[in-house]
């Protein structure tokens, strides 16, 4: 649906902003924009971006001064994309493989190579759901690199034998965080069996750099000694970790299957919920009752489930996946009939290629089971509340907003080529996963910009 004049309450017509006296500007004209907020796209606007952010929306002409003009050719013009979970770092082909295969050089060379992906599919922000600090994401913002802005949560905290747990069962025990396992000893995990332990991890993270922290208190399908029916922690562990989030003026997300422990993390103070399998009615209530955003891997509903090799490669693990996507059956209907706050997540352990494709299917796959605006406001302006959760003090990007199109608020923008509230493929959706042909980059996706600059454009 197309409508003629931007609503004044939803994005400013212009706005005096403070600007270097050198700063570079980009005028789009001729575009429709897609907001991030609204299920409709606004016909034939102008946006003026300055220095990195946006400075001026107008149904008008704007003056375009000493500003770069791109014609955007009645194209859409909409907010980079964010994943609200992902791992750059856990690059290899299973947990076994990166626990037992890849050392420090490899998964940090593949994960830059990710990043450069994930930024030329569009993923202009990235919330990193554990597995590594802060190197990568200053490397970016040095501008060395190339990729995404990143918010990192730097190690998994789960109890022995967890889904945190990536050692094999000859590697010796012997003290706390240290030589338990390549993921403990790179930073990647870190086991904590006690509330002490538990505060210690997360304030290590934070020094590390780490903008939340990631806590896994259910058990999961991936990894090697835990069903996925496992509540992990109890309600006083939870709050335990909750305590040094605040402290920092920051939020604890957790992994949590099973309805208790989806209860126990809300009652905890939990500010996101992740996967959130067994989401229902009265986690609904709990969820809108404090506030509480959740994330889900969509692609734990495709009928391709089995073919990622980071499951079918572990009997266990495949074993756990049949008897996971029975148990959630119920999943989709419930979200469809008590909407929550619910952000994309993508989710892939794997290389470049894989994790592309495991992409575009999971936007795919939203679309399918809760239609395509809910899907885009899950990618852009829910993504873009849940990473302003880490508060100013640790955001890094703590001067504007992230998944929206309106003034003041980062210049992160994609010009695509057709209308993504009519059909997804524009930014990538596939009904194919691992049969999906290899690219390069999606082809209507014909300008990517991050922070005010142009890192593709193919007009």
């Amino acid at each position: 649906m197309k409508h003629k004049t931007l609503k004044l309450s939803a994005i400013a017509a212009s706005c005096t902003l403070a600007f270097s006296v050198n700063a570079a500007s980009t005028l789009f004209t001729n575009v429709d924009i897609f907001n991030g907020t609204e299920d409709k796209l606004y016909e034939d606007h102008h946006v003026l971006v300055v220095d990195n952010k946006i400075a001026k929306i107008s149904k008008e002409a704007i003056d375009s001064g000493d500003a770069t003009v791109i014609n955007g050719q009645g194209m859409t013009l909409m907010p980079g994309l964010i994943e609200g979970h992902g791992h750059l770092q856990m690059n290899g082909s299973s947990l076994p493989d990166i626990e037992n295969n890849r050392n420090w050089e490899e998964l940090a060379v593949r994960s830059a190579a990710r990043a450069e992906s994930a930024l030329m599919s569009g993923f202009t922000t990235w919330r990193d759901a554990g597995g590594m600090g802060a190197g990568l994401k200053k490397t970016i913002d040095s501008g060395e690199l190339k990729g995404p802005r990143i918010y990192p949560s730097g190690a998994f905290i789960g109890p022995t034998g967890s889904h945190a747990d990536f050692r094999n069962f000859t590697t010796p025990n012997e003290t706390f965080n240290g030589p338990q396992s390549a993921g403990g000893r790179l930073g990647m995990s870190c086991t904590a069996d006690s509330i002490g332990d538990i505060k210690t991890c997360a304030r290590q993270n934070y020094m590390q750099g780490a903008t939340q922290i990631k806590l896994m208190s259910s058990g999961g399908v991936a990894s090697s000694f835990d069903p996925w029916q496992l509540n992990a922690y109890s309600l006083e562990e939870l709050k335990a970790a909750v305590e040094v989030a605040d402290a920092y003026g920051s939020y604890a997300m957790s992994h949590a299957y099973s309805k208790v422990s989806l209860l126990r993390n809300v009652e905890a103070g939990v500010k996101t919920l992740e996967h959130a399998f067994m989401f229902d009615k009265d986690v609904a209530k709990a969820m809108k009752k404090n506030g509480t955003y959740m994330t889900t891997n969509m692609t734990a509903f495709s009928p391709y489930l089995g073919e990622i090799e980071a499951i079918n490669s572990n009997p266990a693990s495949a074993r756990k996946a049949k008897t996971a996507q029975a148990a959630f059956s119920d999943y989709i209907d419930n979200v469809n009939e008590y909407k929550p706050k619910l952000g994309f997540h993508v989710d892939c352990v794997g290389g470049v290629a894989a994790c592309e494709q495991q992409a575009d299917h999971s936007i795919f796959l939203s679309g399918k089971f809760f239609g395509n605006f809910y899907t885009l406001i899950s990618m852009t302006s829910v993504n873009g509340e849940i990473v302003k959760l880490s508060g100013e003090t640790l955001d890094p990007y703590f001067e504007g907003s992230l998944g929206v199109i309106e003034v003041g608020a980062y210049a992160d923008i994609l010009l695509v080529e057709g209308n993504p509230l009519e059909d997804l493929s524009v930014i990538g959706a596939n009904e194919k996963w691992f049969d999906a042909p290899a690219r390069d980059g999606i082809e209507t996706m014909k300008l990517i910009m991050k922070n005010g600059k142009i890192y593709k454009n193919t007009l």
